[in-house]
């Protein structure tokens, strides 16, 4: 019998944590099987008073302990939007260095939330949820909408942020325009793939005179850069300060659509 993991990339936030073991309770409810939540870095560094005296599980750690009780068959289910270098490098240098302790033993990777080309129509209609709940009319969307992701050195990974937004906004009315943003990104003409800083596009529709935007998160997990005091809501109000007749709301996150673990449980039931 395997292992089931679901991954995120880690987090020193205990939010993190606890959603995510939010996330793996609900799919293990699905899916008829207990499925681990564990982080891939940073999380270990939470106090466990922080998480109801449970320590938070990492990578190597997690399978480590479970290489030594005999337990050599693990399905990984990542917690990610498109195939980041946490997946193709991260993941592959921490097998080969347990391997060299304990041999060679079975690691299925299943697939990410929003595989390339193919995409995932369902990841769309949790964004057209979340934009139309954030909305002030409930019916049709009529503020400025910005898809925001943290921004990636990867190109594919923004090109993942690109078809989304073109998949959110083939559901939205017409006369909407999703744009799009990330939080951070590498200085160098090389990373001008990652589009607009977040903060440098607030700032100019502002300027044009924009009075209301959405932020449609494309975040999984509260922590240091989403939810409550993160680093997109520090963004948004150091933009209102300077602009306050600028109203933004931002979207509630991926992991708090029930969606999300039908989506977990396709991809566990295709990876076994």
């Amino acid at each position: 019998m395997p292992i089931y993991l679901v991954i995120d990339n880690g987090s020193k936030k205990p939010e993190a944590t606890l959603r995510l073991r939010e996330v793996a309770a609900k799919l293990s409810a699905v899916a008829g099987k207990t499925i681990h939540a564990v982080s891939l870095q940073h999380a270990d560094a939470i106090e466990p008073e922080q998480l109801n005296n449970i320590p938070a599980s990492t990578f190597y750690s997690f399978l480590q302990q479970q290489l030594k009780q005999g337990n050599r068959e693990f399905v990984v289910l990542p917690l990610f939007f498109g195939l980041s270098r946490a997946l193709t490098s991260f993941i592959p240098e921490q097998v080969a260095l347990l391997e060299e302790e304990f041999g060679a033993f079975s690691l299925k990777l299943a697939d990410v939330i929003f595989p390339l080309p193919e995409g995932e129509e369902r990841l769309a209609k949790i964004l057209h949820d979340n934009t139309l709940a954030s909305s002030n009319n409930k019916n049709r969307v009529k503020e400025n909408i910005v898809l925001v992701d943290h921004g990636s050195p990867v190109e594919k990974i923004t090109e993942v942020r690109k078809q989304v937004a073109l998949k959110l906004n083939s559901l939205l009315d017409d006369h909407v325009q999703v744009d799009q943003a990330c939080m951070e990104r590498r200085a160098g003409r090389e990373y001008d793939f990652n589009g607009h800083l977040l903060e440098d596009y607030l700032k100019e529709q502002a300027a044009k005179g924009n009075h209301s935007i959405i932020v449609a998160m494309l975040f999984f997990l509260p922590g240091r850069h989403a939810g409550e005091c993160g680093d997109i809501q520090e963004i948004c109000d150091n933009v209102i300060s300077d602009y306050p007749q600028l109203q933004i709301t931002i979207t509630p996150l991926i992991s708090e659509h029930e969606d999300l673990i039908a989506i977990l449980h396709d991809r566990l039931l295709a990876a076994e």
